[in-house]
């Protein structure tokens, strides 16, 4: 019987291909930023509505994230869709292929949802981007008491396993004085230079970091004019981890290298985080286990290189998924290298044959995975 489910699941995502392909396209073509996704999460939720989903838009107060769901059983799966872009890049991390294989995945499963006795939970999940959407859902009460949360990331080659960092994101803001840069130089305070010696330390503490640490950011603004000491300087950074004990142990060294910015040049500082931290990712044995095999049997294969292991390293605000439900989120290659993630060459490989063959194949293996979960009576 399970393969006779499974082959009527991967029927319906055959079928579905040409609108899961055109969804993809629409979402390259119309790249929206964190918190932005109204269109995006307006047509994922009228596909999901057309395979039978009672969809909630607007879920939990947030304007663009959706709940769909279909079947009454037991067991319950949750099924998560990505569709928020990367500014300036677009679609450089893939969520137009995310948004469409998760689609695409929760149309096979509504065909067997009753057969298998499941109830299938779809999560419409804005700002992973830095924004930290899901973590917003699961603190107003998403996620729980699924017996499996899934989504599957496009990246340059097949890697099973999501071992990211846990994350901080947060924006800085250095506050001077102006002055005349040339007739009263000796009247400003300069913000900009806060910044410069922030990042001189932050270079020099390197040395004395853990390899499983990572500190990077951008300085967002510096002045206005080359002839006026700039009175505020801002910049966004990152700090990734090994895991959310070591990223709090790490942080206040980092934050000493800003403090030490402002004093050494007279600001105030202001550091305000943008979302809650990103946690490491709690990988279900079980059904990652059961994608592979899924995978492997649609013709996927795995890179086990240690350029493969590097790429399964991005953080995601899933990790704090995992971390209250069984999950998994595995990366479907799309032939793409040299590019790799997050950058223009990469958004351009999310179209066409490669990636719509991942597409396909990832919607069928997470579909299969649900339904091995759902055969095994909710069993890890």
């Amino acid at each position: 019987m399970t393969s006779d489910v499974k082959d009527v699941a991967a029927r319906r995502v055959d079928r579905l291909m040409p609108d899961l392909v055109t969804l993809s396209r629409d979402l390259h073509r119309h790249p929206e930023t964190a918190w932005e996704e109204t269109r995006a999460a307006a047509w994922v939720a009228e596909r999901l509505s057309s395979y039978g989903y009672a969809v909630t838009p607007s879920y939990l107060g947030l304007p663009t994230a959706l709940h769909a769901r279909i079947g009454d059983g037991p067991l319950r799966i949750g099924v998560c869709v990505e569709y928020d872009a990367l500014p300036g890049l677009g679609h450089a991390c893939g969520h137009n292929l995310i948004a469409a294989m998760s689609t695409g995945c929760a149309g096979a499963l509504a065909r067997v949802a009753d057969d298998l006795g499941l109830t299938v939970e779809v999560y419409g999940t804005p700002a992973e981007e830095g924004g930290g959407g899901k973590i917003e859902l699961l603190e107003r009460g998403a996620f729980t008491g699924l017996a499996l949360a899934m989504m599957a990331h496009p990246a340059p080659v097949d890697v099973a396993e999501a071992r990211p960092y846990a994350v901080s994101h947060s924006a800085l803001t250095f506050r001077g004085r102006a002055a005349h840069a040339a007739a009263y130089p000796e009247d400003g305070v300069n913000a900009a230079d806060a910044f410069t010696v922030a990042q001189v330390a932050i270079g020099l503490l390197r040395q004395q970091l853990p390899d499983s640490v990572r500190v990077h950011g951008i300085v967002t603004q510096a002045g206005e004019a080359p002839n006026a000491i700039p009175e505020t300087a801002r910049g966004r950074w990152y700090v990734r981890a090994e895991s959310l004990a070591e990223l709090a142990d790490i942080e206040p060294r980092i934050w000493r290298c800003f403090e030490a910015g402002a004093l050494a040049t007279g600001c105030e500082l202001d550091i305000t985080p943008e979302s809650k931290p990103y946690a490491e990712f709690r990988t279900d044995g079980s059904a990652l286990a059961s994608y592979v095999a899924n995978a492997e049997r649609l013709g996927r294969r795995f890179d086990t290189s240690g350029r493969a292991a590097r790429m399964n390293r991005a953080s995601t605000d899933m990790g704090n998924v995992s971390q209250v439900v069984p999950a998994i989120h595995p990366y479907v290659g799309i032939d793409s290298l040299p590019a790799v993630n997050h950058q223009a060459e990469f958004a351009a490989h999310t179209l066409g044959p490669a990636a719509e063959r991942a597409l396909h194949d990832a919607a069928v293996a997470l579909a299969w995975t649900a339904i091995d979960r759902a055969r095994q009576g909710g069993r890890r």
